[in-house]
């Protein structure tokens, strides 16, 4: 690793591709990847990993039922739904791992085949209902009276369909062993589970017991095969978490996961416990070092309710994005939502915080500081005077944001660090306003004056820019370019984003060019 730079690996989790992608995806997707961009722009070691979750018996069903083999299906959902996503909402990721992949799944034994040899997987008979939908047999919390059509059945609480009672010789792995370890963990690494209800959550459920866990299947053949028994092939939700390893190097390149491992996962909550407790005792008993954290967000609600694909209930992003752009999108999602918590979307919501705090907010005040520079100055960024204490606020908030923004990002609090950056937005604007630049150009004695206000509205915007960067990465980049930083300063990606809250980096001197509203104004229906 490169000296002085801190290894940051962070990941969503692997996507069951059974269907397209909704917005619920699109909004774990653009948190992770808004992460892993201010690390990586920050000067850390950064990657950030996304992929898909292509085995079990779902996705058997699903190929069957569309009269193709299931490599054939998932090859099919892959290139046409979840490749497009990362494209539609700009995601930079570093790696895209599907775990048909052969690097995934020879890995995967390798992984298995460990915990085997340290003595922690056994053969035994299970029986227990299991959702298809969730491919997760189900505890008795998790399990409600059908009513309707499903009257006097047992179904699934989240896909409210009947569960299937699975009669199986298969292989266990001693979870109940790392009750103790677990809650050892959680003790001694507080945040290691976030936010705290999450953590409350996972503590809870580990200090009731453990029950070992099966990892096998045997009356179906689409996955990985046990590598002692190929009359198996390993669960699932095993081989998904295995990606997190086998991605960057696990039993093939100890060097790459040497300097990658261990990881930042970020989750939605109804997956945490597979995060937050199987895996990290999986990682315990193959003697690997535990994540460096599982972050749970909440659900997006539509009309109250959780997005599911099975209930019809799912919202694709490009219906977002087709009308107000991937930064609208990333930006909304982001901002508007605390989190860590549930949040409500609404089209009336995303359309007026589009219109407030976009278009008007942060759009208009660099669409006319730039056309102001043009006016008054023939487009060169002019010089400032001596500053007062107005000017020195702007610059105290731009410092300010700058900081609390990084502090809010190390808690993964990625509204709270918007929030911080939007005060410049807002002083900003005000700044303007009560420093009325259109008045000073009447007056020549007031030209040094001017010349201070226009150089502290372009330097703040220079700072926002950057700030908003890994949130908003095209408009921000039109900004950029706009304010002549592109040629003066290099590529806006390049700049070390610790940095942003230094006052002065943007050069008098340096030539502006036009620039068309960064969120233009989109027309109602009647």
């Amino acid at each position: 690793m490169t000296s002085g730079r801190s290894s940051f690996y962070i990941t969503t989790p692997i996507y069951y591709p059974s269907d397209v992608p909704h917005i619920g995806h699109g909004y774990t997707t653009v948190a992770v990847d808004t992460l892993a961009r201010w690390h990586r722009q920050s000067g850390d070691d950064t990657w950030m990993l996304t992929g898909t979750d292509e085995h079990g018996q779902k996705m058997l069903r699903a190929a069957a039922a569309n009269g193709a083999t299931p490599q054939e299906w998932v090859d099919k959902l892959v290139s046409e739904s979840w490749f497009p996503l990362l494209r539609t909402l700009d995601v930079a990721n570093d790696d895209f791992i599907r775990t048909t992949q052969e690097r995934h799944e020879e890995r995967v034994k390798t992984f298995v085949q460990a915990i085997y040899d340290n003595g922690y997987i056994y053969a035994g008979e299970f029986e227990a209902l299991y959702c298809v939908g969730c491919e997760e047999f189900k505890t008795d919390t998790e399990i409600v009276d059908g009513t309707g059509a499903f009257e006097g059945l047992k179904v699934c609480a989240i896909h409210s369909k009947p569960l299937e009672l699975l009669q199986e010789k298969n292989y266990f792995f001693k979870l109940s062993e790392f009750q103790d370890r677990l809650l050892e963990l959680y003790r001694d690494v507080p945040d290691f589970v976030r936010p705290e209800s999450a953590r409350n959550e996972v503590v809870s459920f580990v200090s009731s017991g453990l029950k070992d866990l099966s990892i096998s299947r045997s009356t179906f053949d689409w996955g990985i095969d046990v590598p002692w028994d190929d009359a198996h092939v390993i669960y699932v939700w095993v081989d998904a978490l295995l990606n997190y390893a086998t991605a960057v190097g696990y039993g093939a390149d100890d060097a790459e996961f040497g300097r990658r491992w261990p990881a930042y996962h970020v989750v939605g909550k109804d997956i945490l416990r597979f995060h937050a407790v199987i895996w990290p005792a999986m990682l315990m008993a193959a003697g690997v070092e535990v994540p460096r954290g599982v972050f749970a967000h909440g659900w997006l609600l539509v009309g109250g309710e959780k997005m599911s694909k099975s209930k019809l209930t799912g919202i694709a992003p490009t219906e977002i994005t087709d009308v107000f752009g991937s930064d609208a999108y990333r930006f909304y999602f982001l901002s508007a939502i605390a989190f860590g918590q549930d949040g409500s979307f609404s089209w009336e919501d995303l359309s007026a915080r589009y219109q407030a705090e976009l278009a008007n907010g942060f759009g208009n005040l660099a669409s006319r500081t730039v056309a102001m520079i043009e006016r008054y100055f023939e487009g060169i960024v002019p010089p400032p005077a001596e500053y007062t204490d107005a000017d020195l606020r702007v610059q105290e908030v731009v410092a300010r944001a700058a900081t609390e923004a990084d502090a809010a990002i190390e808690r993964f609090r990625i509204d709270e660090a918007i929030g911080a950056i939007w005060t410049i937005v807002d002083e900003l604007n005000g700044y303007i306003t009560d420093n009325e630049p259109w008045a000073l150009a009447k007056d020549d004695a007031q030209r040094a004056r001017l010349g201070t206000v226009l150089y502290t509205a372009a330097e703040g915007l220079r700072a926002l820019a950057l700030l908003l960067s890994p949130v908003m990465p095209v408009a921000t980049e039109r900004l950029w370019i706009a304010l002549g930083a592109a040629e003066t300063l290099g590529r806006l990606h390049d700049q070390p984003l610790r940095e942003a809250g230094a006052w002065g980096a943007l050069r008098p001197g340096t030539s502006v060019n036009g620039l068309a509203p960064l969120f233009p104004r989109i027309e109602q229906p009647a």
